[in-house]
């Protein structure tokens, strides 16, 4: 266990839908060939200098063609094997290490979260596909069930990933279990329907999860970082609830983890927006820090160390959640899109408080899209080397992304059929 830890950390990418989706909030800044771009290594490079202590990238997807978003980044077995590829993700991570923070790479597959514009193969636990309303409905496709043979080697996909990153010069990854990406379909009883040994009961349900995180550990070193990003709950009935949640939990100590995020939701529930099926105002997924009461109660349970990511926009609503006792680690995202250099600015006692643009729109979805849009603006904006904006459209904001990922998506498609 590497103990990479540090009262005030970053997440720079919570997954969140936009378009409907999150892809996490840079997912979308790769250059051709799915790989780091200047742009990307420039705003990490920024949040770096911003005084923040660790660093857990957006998606990282394992399989080439599986991504949440036609703008995200790839890194598989053959990828560093080009050596101009290879450089650009040394100086990713170059950049995000530049005043000593940590690095992490958030390492992940979409699963059936993947847009059907995308024109690939989409697969799942079991044949299934996304609950979705109104128009939202045609943006996903059904999945396919993996065989057992694939779901192997999906596991060494990971692994594979994993070790390339460490070999770039990341510090650790975190394996997204959350947000109803493909390890969380697995997890679900709503999206794992099979009856081998990766379905049915939890503790099949689970081992998809804990293979991967052996995996990855087998293929790296005993300094390299290994974390879990898991849901508390679905926020769907019938779904994976939190004990569940608290048994996986149970699970992970076994493998000597450094730590273990908590989130929440998927694309269906978007709890991780603060969107979930729960309005009642008194409920903890409607103001900061959504899932620290989760938090409190996993705390029991957990072993390692918990952090704790949701809205936070406050530095007292960081300095609430390590009070507690229950987390050791607070996640930061879409604050740093309008100030990136935040933990320099709560240690000197400024900007206490981010007052983000918001829609004004009742529907959750379109919530949740123009927030994204609009922090998607300004990461775009400070990769140029640009200041980031506190008032935008949020309307403007999301044609404008949407215009960006219909050109995204063609080239994308384009550089996976030169791959075939």
């Amino acid at each position: 266990m590497s103990k990479l830890f540090t009262p005030l950390t970053m997440v720079s990418g919570i997954t969140v839908p936009n378009r409907i989706s999150k892809a996490a909030m840079e997912e979308n800044m790769a250059d051709y060939g799915q790989i780091p771009g200047q742009d990307l290594v420039n705003l990490y490079k920024i949040w770096a200098d911003g005084g923040v202590g660790m660093i857990i990238t957006g998606n990282v997807m394992v399989a080439p063609d599986a991504m949440t978003g036609p703008g995200g980044v790839y890194l598989g077995k053959e990828t560093l094997s080009d050596p101009d590829v290879r450089r650009r993700f040394e100086d990713w991570a170059k950049a995000g290490k530049t005043s000593g923070a940590a690095l992490y790479m958030q390492i992940s597959h979409p699963g059936r979260q993947v847009y059907a514009a995308m024109k690939t193969d989409v697969v799942s636990a079991s044949a299934t596909k996304l609950n979705m309303d109104g128009p939202a409905a045609k943006m996903f496709t059904d999945a396919r069930a993996l065989s057992s043979n694939e779901v192997e080697a999906m596991i060494t996909r990971f692994a594979d990933t994993a070790e390339a990153a460490e070999e770039a010069g990341f510090d650790g990854v975190q394996v997204h279990s959350a947000h109803g990406y493909l390890v969380a379909q697995f997890l679900s009883p709503l999206s794992n329907l099979r009856d081998d040994k990766w379905g049915g009961p939890l503790e099949n349900r689970a081992r998809f999860l804990l293979e991967i995180v052996r995996a990855v550990k087998a293929r790296t070193s005993d300094s390299f970082g290994v974390s879990v990003k898991l849901n508390s709950a679905d926020f769907q009935k019938g779904g994976y609830d939190e004990n569940d949640a608290k048994q996986v939990v149970d699970w992970l100590n076994a493998e000597d983890i450094d730590f273990v995020e908590l989130s929440g939701g998927s694309y269906e529930s978007a709890a991780m927006a603060g969107a979930a099926e729960d309005d009642n105002p008194s409920s903890t997924l409607l103001r900061e820090m959504y899932f620290i009461e989760f938090a409190k109660i996993i705390q029991s349970t957990a072993k390692m160390p918990l952090m704790v990511t949701g809205g936070v926009t406050k530095r007292e609503t960081a300095e609430m959640a390590l009070d507690t006792g229950a987390v050791e680690i607070v996640g930061i995202a879409r604050a740093f899109g309008y100030r990136p250099h935040l933990p320099k600015d709560w240690q000197a006692g400024q900007n206490l408080q981010i007052d983000m643009p918001v829609s004004k729109s009742s529907n959750k979805t379109m919530k949740v899209l123009a927030g994204m849009a609009m922090t998607k603006a300004n990461l775009y904006a400070m990769g140029n080397g640009n200041m980031p904006k506190m008032k935008m459209s949020p309307l403007m904001s999301i044609i404008k992304q949407q215009m960006k990922q219909g050109k995204q998506t063609k080239t994308y498609r384009k550089w996976l059929e030169a791959r075939r």
